[in-house]
């Protein structure tokens, strides 16, 4: 029981919801990796209840959040991925107080597990980006009006099948997985889809 309120452990779960929700930052709309983040949170605070912190990591890891969606969504530069990486593992690895400016769980456990989580972020974040910069393998223009299916639920955001590739997007009303959609709009790789009522093209 006492590895379970420990620092390694508390330290482990964080990576791991932190990877989870990139996860789901990347993968919109399943519900899975959400889910996992938050149960991965909801155990690392019950972990690190009674475990001393160190404030300035805690705020390094939140700001780090900032670049990476900048990255992802928007500004499409690596050199924002950099900092978000390091900011999870400077982060991560001294979160938790130690003597001096050690760590506060095993040296090697620290620097194994930050680099990796650091370096699982890179390389998933630069696959999509790349993936982006490669463009499409269709006309662009006609995806405006096409059909396809819903393979999530969709509100805010969620995935759909269109033209053979699977896209996020996201509608003004819920829309049912497995639903037919047609695309109104686009923006960036996002579409603004609606559903297609039965009997209708």
């Amino acid at each position: 029981m006492d590895f379970f309120i420990s620092t390694n452990f508390a330290f482990l779960i964080i990576i791991a919801g932190v990877l989870l929700s990139v996860f789901a930052i990347l993968t919109p709309g399943t519900g899975i990796f959400e889910l996992g983040a938050l149960l991965a949170y909801v155990l690392a605070g019950w972990a690190i209840f009674n475990q001393p912190i160190n404030i300035w990591a805690l705020g390094i890891l939140v700001l780090g959040v900032f670049p990476f969606l900048l990255a992802v969504r928007r500004t499409k530069q690596r050199a924002n991925l950099v900092v978000s990486s390091l900011a999870l593992i400077i982060g991560s690895a001294f979160l938790f107080r130690g003597e001096g400016w050690q760590p506060g769980v095993h040296p090697v456990l620290a620097a194994v597990g930050s680099i990796s989580a650091g370096g699982l972020l890179w390389l998933m974040t630069v696959k999509i980006l790349d993936a982006e910069a490669a463009g499409l393998a269709h006309d662009m223009t006609k995806i405006i009006g096409a059909c396809g299916e819903a393979r999530t639920d969709i509100h805010s955001e969620g995935s759909v099948y269109v033209l053979g590739e699977m896209w996020t997007a996201r509608s003004g009303s819920l829309i049912k997985n497995g639903s037919k959609v047609r695309v109104l709009g686009r923006e960036g790789f996002i579409l603004d889809v609606e559903t297609v009522e039965n009997g209708k093209d």
